[in-house]
């Protein structure tokens, strides 16, 4: 009996459920609730709303119209900017060695310090060198004195031929005399000046003017030409003024960029923040396509008296490649992503339009659009994410205030 009863209970609340169910829209008027959720369903299978992007289907206005910010479109020139991510790199990086076997006998420049061209970096030993070098010039004095005497027993033999009391061998014995003096003075002073160029490598100088880093060996350190360690530097310096940035960009804006060098130099801004950017123009791209990462490298040559861009430092890159007279830009939170790609909503007539867009590029917070958008349209900027394709809609300004009626742009 138990069971029948619970049976009986079963099918009489299945019985009130479907009869509530099927008289749904009577009970929500009555109830004054407004539309039910069948005509909320009836509504979003309309045309303007199944027209909309998947995942941005729904009720159409079920509140009544969508408060909206919205913008007007105008033409304006600006400037065709491509931005890319930059890494600072120094003109030369130059690592300073020595050239022969000494001892450093004095370190003239501070670690971390700012050198010029020719300035005095490190002292070697050279008094071995020196000493050499008095060897040779003391030999190369007595070779022209040989020289001399082999010049006027050369004389006298071809005098004493010409009066028949010398001969013909005696001359020629003379002569190769001589030119052996001559041959071993020129010896002597290859060798004083291997031994001078070889004093000269005793005095280390910057090769390029530059900021030095750390200094690796100090005085009394013995240097070999033969080490081939990480030691073996003594210090590196980094040309930074002017300094290289380099950054990649896509495969496709090459012709681009080629196509504005041929017209002149490109402007380059390398920005490390919004109070700190420097301006140069491209020095050169490279011969080839990166075929893993489809992208080219190029180089900007940047002004950098004031240091402030340091090697190996991220920036974030602006190439501007002209001027674009015409440009239609919105704001990019405009900008919305579906199934079709990019589109925004058009206010006409207090109407939301669903519009797709093609997208040029992006920059400074606004989108260029290519194609989709007509001078002097009305563009929802803020509320977006509340409409549907086809939705009523009241427009508020930006800052908190009454709602007012959409109205068309004015011709």
């Amino acid at each position: 009996m138990r069971i029948v009863r619970l049976a009986v209970l079963g099918a009489i609340v299945i019985a009130i459920c479907g009869g509530a169910y099927w008289f749904r829209d009577e009970v929500a008027q009555r109830l004054g609730r407004g539309a039910s959720a069948g005509a909320a369903e009836k509504a979003s299978a309309s045309p303007a709303a199944m027209a909309q992007p998947q995942g941005r289907r729904g009720r159409l206005n079920p509140g009544g119209p969508v408060p909206v910010v919205v913008t007007t479109v105008a033409k304006k020139a600006l400037p065709i900017v491509i931005e890319a991510v930059g890494t600072v790199q120094a003109i030369a990086s130059i690592q300073i060695k020595a050239r022969i076997d000494s001892q450093i006998m004095k370190v003239a420049v501070e670690e971390g310090a700012l050198v010029k061209e020719g300035e005095l970096l490190f002292e070697l030993d050279s008094r071995t060198l020196k000493a050499q070098l008095g060897q040779i010039e003391a030999q190369i004095r007595k070779d022209q004195a040989q020289l001399e005497q082999a010049k006027r027993d050369t004389a006298r033999a071809g005098d004493l031929l010409t009066k028949g009391a010398g001969t013909v061998v005696q001359r020629d014995t003379s002569f190769t005399a001589q030119k052996a003096a001559e041959a071993q003075l020129q010896a002597d002073e290859a060798m004083r000046q291997n031994t001078l160029t070889q004093i000269s490598y005793t005095e280390i100088r910057a090769p390029v003017s530059g900021r030095i880093g750390s200094i690796s060996s100090k005085a009394g350190t013995v240097v070999r030409v033969g080490d081939n360690t990480a030691a073996s530097a003594l210090a590196t310096i980094n040309q930074i003024d002017p300094i290289y940035v380099s950054f990649a960009v896509p495969q496709v804006f090459l012709p681009e960029i080629r196509a504005a060098m041929a017209k002149g130099e490109v402007k380059v801004n390398a920005i490390v923040d919004d109070n700190h950017q420097q301006s140069g123009v491209i020095a050169f791209i490279e011969n080839t396509v990166d075929p893993n990462t489809g992208t080219v490298t190029a180089k900007a040559r940047i002004p950098n008296a004031n240091e402030g861009l340091w090697p190996g430092q991220f920036v974030k890159v602006q190439i501007t490649l002209g001027v674009e007279p015409d440009a239609i830009a919105v704001p990019a939170p405009a900008i919305q992503l579906g199934p079709q790609g990019p589109y925004l909503f058009v206010v006409k007539d207090g109407v939301a339009d669903l519009r797709q867009v093609l997208i040029k590029r992006s920059q400074n917070g606004e989108a260029v659009i290519g194609k989709g958008l007509e001078d002097g349209e009305q563009v929802v900027v803020d509320g977006q994410l509340r409409l549907v394709n086809g939705a009523n809609v009241t427009v508020r300004p930006a800052t908190s205030g009454p709602a007012t009626p959409a109205t068309p742009p004015r011709g």
